[in-house]
C-alpha cells in the first residue's frame, strides 16, 4: 500500500466533503434558495443540472445517459492511470493532482447515478426527502447534479461603446458549482502550472534508471 495512502485519503476526504454538502443542501434548501456567507460575494445557492460541470447542459435524457456512462468510463481510465503512476513512482504532486480530478469525477457520478433513486424531487417550494416512500424522482443513471457554490464577485453593465454587448448587464463569476467541480478544476490547473516540474522529475528519474542499467 506504500504510495497509495495519501491519494486514497485525499479522494475519500473530497468525496465526504462533496457528498455531505450536497446531501445537506438537498435536505434543507429549495431550488433557488440562497444563504449569504460573505455578503453577496459568496453564497450557498441551490441549483441542479442535468449536464456537465458549472451548470452546462448536454442533450436531454439520452444525452444525460451518455454523459453519465462516459463519466464512469473516464473514471475507470483515470483510476487505472492513477494506479499505474503510483506503481511506477511518478512525481507525488502529479499523483495528488490526478487524485483530485478522480475524486471530483466520482463525486458528480454519485449524483448522476444514485440521486434520482434515493431522493424525491427538489422544487422551488419543497425540499427533497431521502428515500421517499413513493420512490425517487428519476431512475438509475438519470440523477441531477447538485450545485451550490456561487461567487457573483462583480456585477454591472458593459459601457455603451462595447461592440455587441454595449449596455447589457454582466456578472462575474456567474457559474454555480460544487466541491467536486472545484477538485477537478484545481487538479487540472495545478497540472498545467507545474507540468514542467512534474515531467522534468520523471525524465530525470528515467535517465537515472537508464544510467544504472548501462553501468551494470
Amino acid at each position: 500500500m506504500k504510495g497509495y495512502t495519501k491519494p486514497i485519503a485525499l479522494i475519500v476526504a473530497i468525496l465526504l466533503i462533496d457528498q455531505l454538502s450536497k446531501i445537506w443542501v438537498k435536505l434543507t434548501m429549495t431550488i433557488g434558495q440562497s444563504h449569504h456567507i460573505l455578503g453577496k460575494f459568496f453564497q450557498i445557492h441551490f441549483i441542479e443540472n442535468n449536464g456537465m460541470a458549472y451548470g452546462m447542459e448536454f442533450g436531454g435524457d439520452y444525452g444525460k445517459l451518455f454523459l453519465t456512462v462516459f463519466r464512469i468510463l473516464a473514471v475507470a481510465g483515470i483510476g487505472y492511470g492513477l494506479h499505474y503512476m503510483i506503481k511506477n513512482k511518478y512525481n507525488r504532486g502529479f499523483i495528488l493532482n490526478v487524485a483530485l480530478i478522480l475524486a471530483g469525477a466520482l463525486g458528480n457520478i454519485i449524483d448522476s447515478a444514485f440521486y434520482g433513486v434515493i431522493f424525491s424531487d427538489s422544487t422551488w417550494y419543497d425540499k427533497a426527502t431521502l428515500f421517499p416512500a413513493g420512490g425517487g424522482y428519476s431512475s438509475f443513471l438519470h440523477g441531477k447534479v447538485v450545485d451550490m457554490l456561487y461567487f457573483p464577485l462583480i456585477q454591472g453593465n458593459f459601457p455603451s461603446w462595447v461592440p455587441f454587448w454595449g449596455g447589457e448587464e454582466f456578472l462575474f463569476f456567474r457559474p454555480v458549482f460544487n466541491i467536486a467541480d472545484s477538485a477537478i478544476s484545481v487538479g487540472v490547473v495545478l497540472i498545467l502550472l507545474f507540468q514542467k516540474r512534474y515531467f522534468k522529475t520523471e525524465k530525470e528519474e528515467k535517465s537515472s534508471i537508464h544510467s544504472e542499467i548501462v553501468e551494470d
